[in-house]
């Protein structure tokens, strides 16, 4: 594959300058953000008493923004809550859309808190419909379908609440205000050059990220945090770090406001099957696993087009081994081979050439045949009733201190 100069993170557009990737440390540096190191990790593992996930041990959610804030918060038993989003730009997500609803479900589990999940349905209208031509009914529409393979990951309904924007802010008075109070913090100059933002975009592709923002404070939700709430509740953000631009000027919004800053938790990308340079596409079937494939589908694309970090011949192959870093069926491994020796074996074996390509491959295959397979009996069982349930305003079971 070939280099490119320089890697690109935006919340638009992805571009890795090697094969291998993302260079995140160079990102954690142009972004000013923290990494999680094993000092982190340590408390964590003492103030909730929960072995860190494997997703944090591996390095996958690797920076923060004051995540040691939260843990303050829940060693002195004070309330928090969590907020993740998604995008619904397509019916069926990929295997890349779930890591942070699987993380964002053990935080909620760990940590006994509220979670909103925000579905930017008219986000996906501003930005993308005019080239798919969709109508906004049909970016609702997929906010319901989006929201199937959400539930069905299991979060407590009693603690969660998923809302559209699109139905949300017109039935909120107090999520409308703090969009308009952080519009109002915000010029026209600073979102240019948080975003990129030029004089072609629409005025809703400008205003969005004001939309984006509003979630962070607790007093968007009075319904769950109490109609006398006055925003003070802290929030911790799960988000891939394309979207930290969002948070950074939410950050710098939220004193001017007399709202805390949001704390973030940000993982890594989840890359296309085609290798760490390739983009994965909703509209390319061939470039995720999708969480409607099935079995003998999985199979297939995994043997067909994940990037192989081998060599060309088997002879070769056990005399050098493979490259585990550019490898895709091994880097699925770290993000869903939850055995970490069993991880370390394959690793250790494929590196030296003792196991091959296809025996890799097979390895990856079976597991994620298995978590796409309970996956949909999950998302089975979601009816309408239970979305409805999930995307109604009401109170949850919220602790105050």
């Amino acid at each position: 594959m070939a280099e490119i100069e320089e890697q690109s993170v935006t919340p638009w557009e992805v571009k890795a300058a090697s094969n291998k990737g993302v260079d995140y440390d160079k990102l954690i540096d142009q972004f000013g953000s923290n990494r999680i190191d094993d000092q982190l990790m340590k408390r964590f593992a003492k103030v909730t008493g929960h072995e860190p996930h494997h997703l944090l041990r591996r390095g996958i959610f690797f920076s923060h923004r004051e995540l040691d804030l939260i843990l303050d918060c829940h060693e002195k038993k004070e309330p928090f809550f969590l907020y993740t989003g998604r995008g619904p730009s397509s019916e069926a997500m990929h295997m890349g859309h779930l890591i942070p609803f699987i993380f964002t479900k053990w935080l909620q589990d760990v940590f006994d808190v509220p979670l909103v999940v925000q579905m930017t349905d008219d986000e996906k209208f501003l930005f993308r419909g005019e080239q798919g031509s969709q109508s906004l009914e049909d970016y609702l529409r997929l906010t319901y379908e989006n929201a199937k393979d959400i539930i069905a990951v299991g979060f407590d309904m009693g603690k969660t609440f998923i809302f559209s924007d699109v139905e949300y802010i017109g039935s909120s008075q107090a999520f409308y205000k703090n969009i308009v109070k952080i519009q109002k913090c915000v010029t026209f100059n600073q979102v240019k050059g948080i975003f990129g933002f030029t004089d072609s975009f629409n005025i809703g592709q400008i205003s969005f990220p004001a939309i984006q923002a509003a979630p962070s404070f607790s007093n968007s939700f009075p319904q769950i945090f109490g109609e006398d709430d006055t925003g003070k509740t802290p929030c911790l953000i799960p988000c891939a770090i394309d979207q930290d631009p969002y948070f950074r000027m939410t950050r710098d919004v939220a004193p001017r406001l007399g709202y805390p800053k949001p704390a973030l938790i940000h993982s890594q990308f989840f890359p296309a099957l085609q290798g760490a340079q390739s983009k994965m596409s909703a509209s390319d079937p061939t470039s995720s696993i999708f969480l409607t494939d099935t079995a003998e589908q999985i199979k297939t694309k995994i043997n067909k087009y994940a990037f192989s970090g081998g060599q060309s011949s088997e002879e070769e192959h056990r005399k050098k081994g493979g490259d585990c870093a550019i490898d895709i069926s091994f880097q699925y491994l770290r993000f869903f081979l939850e055995d970490d020796e069993k991880l370390k074996h394959i690793e250790k074996d494929y590196t030296s050439g003792q196991m091959l390509t296809g025996d890799l491959k097979k390895n990856l295959t079976e597991i994620l045949q298995g978590i796409v397979g309970q996956h949909q009996v999950a998302r089975e069982k979601v009816t309408d009733e239970i979305i409805k349930q999930y995307l109604k305003p009401r109170p949850l079971n919220f602790k105050r201190k």
